[in-house]
């Protein structure tokens, strides 16, 4: 049949606006999140289980195997839907997808500078997280390593001085404490000895009751809030390098989908298009 003169040509059947390309690469791009997600559950979900309840229920507010969870199972859900979009061609997925990220993303670069800007109240709520960490040590063994090794690290001893310590209810220095630690502070306090086969858990003995130079002479005095900012102030490049490593691979994801979305919709019109000149008896 002749097609009616000035009528613009059809595309032909088999041509798509869909790039397999960007439709691939956008689908393992999150399959490989997907997974990563699914191990940090299954990693939060074993390190929760491997705790006393009651230790945990203490320490609900700094357990990292609850971060983790919650992280990974949100991550879980955003990847699926970036999965599925992009393999089913799905518009609504794929939106929402797209969405989810720039919300994660713009949420963290608010952090980021509210944190800079109001950094007098993210020292003071570092220093009541460090505080609440010092008052629960001896009940969730998870934190009391992760505590360990902050001030072994950091060559640091309690939130501002050594005396910090005495928060906690078996290091406390007051004189109706029956603990054996009364005044003590944590073996991670002492400073090393040189070739020490066997660390020396009881070197932090009455500490607390010594003043600050004859208690330099055994252990850390300086708190880890100080030392933990001036880490922070020296390697702010390393702290650059690894916000710019989160960001990307979000960008890359809002970008692919928001290819892909638009791929979609002119290929959606191509098919209108189509099936509305195979109806036209002058097509």
């Amino acid at each position: 049949m002749a097609r009616r003169p000035g009528a613009p040509a059809a595309y032909r059947e088999e041509f798509s606006f869909v790039s397999p390309l960007v439709k691939y690469l956008l689908f393992f791009f999150n399959m490989l999140f997907w997974v990563i997600s699914m191990v940090m559950v299954a990693v939060g979900v074993y390190a929760r289980l491997m705790k006393h309840a009651e230790a945990a229920l203490t320490c609900l507010a700094v357990d990292p195997a609850i971060l983790l969870i919650v992280v990974g199972v949100l991550m879980f859900l955003l990847t699926f839907c970036g999965c599925i979009g992009s393999l089913r061609e799905n518009i609504c997925l794929l939106q929402t997808f797209s969405l989810c990220l720039t919300i994660v993303f713009l949420l963290q670069l608010a952090a980021g500078v509210l944190g800079f800007v109001f950094s007098d109240k993210a020292r003071g709520k570092v220093s009541e997280i460090i505080n609440n960490a010092i008052v629960h040590y001896r009940d969730d063994l998870d934190l009391q390593n992760l505590i360990d090794f902050g001030q072994k690290k950091f060559s640091c001893c309690g939130g501002i001085s050594y005396k910090d310590w005495s928060q906690n209810m078996y290091f406390n220095c007051s004189e109706d404490n029956p603990s054996r630690e009364r005044c003590s502070v944590p073996y991670s306090c002492c400073l090393p000895t040189p070739n020490q086969a066997v660390i020396n858990t009881m070197c932090g003995q009455g500490m607390q009751a010594l003043d600050y130079l004859e208690a330099s002479k055994v252990i850390y005095t300086n708190g880890c809030i100080d030392k933990l900012v001036n880490w922070i102030h020296s390697n702010l490049f390393l702290l650059g390098g690894v916000a710019l490593g989160l960001a990307i691979p979000q960008l890359v994801g809002i970008l692919l989908s928001q290819i892909l979305v638009n791929q979609i919709k002119d290929q959606i019109k191509l098919q209108l298009y189509n099936q509305q000149h195979r109806a036209d008896p002058w097509y």
